[in-house]
């Protein structure tokens, strides 16, 4: 019972630092300082990705009549063309990231998954979010509504989101900055960071499984449901409440914190040797 509420309350923090742009990476490696599940180093690894996809179906349920490219309505052309063609562009935007992660995964985990590198990538992306806002202030971006995204544009976010494979910096947070320097509004940056999410996520987590396997114990299975269910119903509040947050405030509030938390990790550890 102890190690399934300790799962429920990770995917609490999976489900709301996912959607922030705060580093899920970040508060994950500070919470397992605290809450640790008496599991192997390899399940650990994999759950981290795979809790993921709880987040993900969120995102696949709040926005489904934006991203299902087919109408079931009668009357309707059955192909939706508009939403068929943001599917392309998602896949122009993924494609950075599966060409330089997937020959990288390994190498990334094993010499970038450390307290330092989660660190400095908190402060650094702080810094940037508040110097990108205050150079924003008053501007009118190009791009205000998801229709106007071009290919152009995604493949720019796309290759933003590559440095998200760095420990700490966020995924959101990566693409969110790529998206607003390419001229796109802080909504359509933060919609597209979502839909960007869904294949790779799923990307990341089928790897994750099939390096991992698939004999799970049945507690590790219960850990991993458990993860997951919670991640997608907090993941849900997230969302929305960050797609309300940025339609009066900018990313500043962000910033601050990520500079905050990442020189309490760096203190932390610093102290406990």
């Amino acid at each position: 019972m102890m190690e399934l509420i300790k799962a429920a309350f990770l995917g609490i923090v999976e489900g709301i630092t996912e959607w922030l742009p705060i580093s899920s990476t970040g508060h994950m490696i500070l919470v397992n300082e605290f809450v640790k599940l008496q599991v192997s180093e390899d399940f650990w690894n994999m759950f981290l990705v795979v809790i993921q996809l709880g987040a993900i179906l969120a995102v696949v349920v709040i926005y489904w009549n934006k991203i299902f490219p087919f109408s079931l309505r009668k009357g309707e052309p059955f192909i939706k063309k508009d939403i068929f063609q943001m599917w392309f562009k998602i896949i122009v935007g993924v494609l950075p990231a599966a060409i330089v992660g997937i020959p990288l995964d390994d190498f990334m985990e094993e010499h970038l998954t450390k307290y330092q590198v989660v660190a400095i990538a908190l402060i650094v992306y702080g810094i940037v979010f508040i110097v990108m806002e205050n150079r924003n202030k008053g501007k009118r971006f190009r791009i205000t509504d998801m229709s106007q995204m071009t290919y152009g544009t995604a493949l720019k976010i796309g290759c933003f989101q590559v440095l998200s494979l760095i420990p700490g910096t966020s995924r959101s947070g990566s693409t969110i900055i790529g998206g607003m320097l390419a001229g796109t509004s802080r909504t359509v940056a933060a919609e597209f960071t979502f839909y960007l999410a869904i294949p790779v996520m799923f990307g990341a987590s089928l790897l994750k499984l099939l390096k991992f396997g698939f004999a799970f114990s049945t507690m590790e299975l219960k850990i991993l449901a458990v993860g997951m269910i919670v991640a997608f119903v907090v993941s849900i509040f997230a969302i929305r409440f960050l797609m309300s947050y940025i339609k009066k405030y900018d990313f500043k509030a962000f910033g601050y914190y990520r500079i905050a938390l990442g020189l309490l990790v760096l203190a932390y550890f610093l102290i406990v040797g």
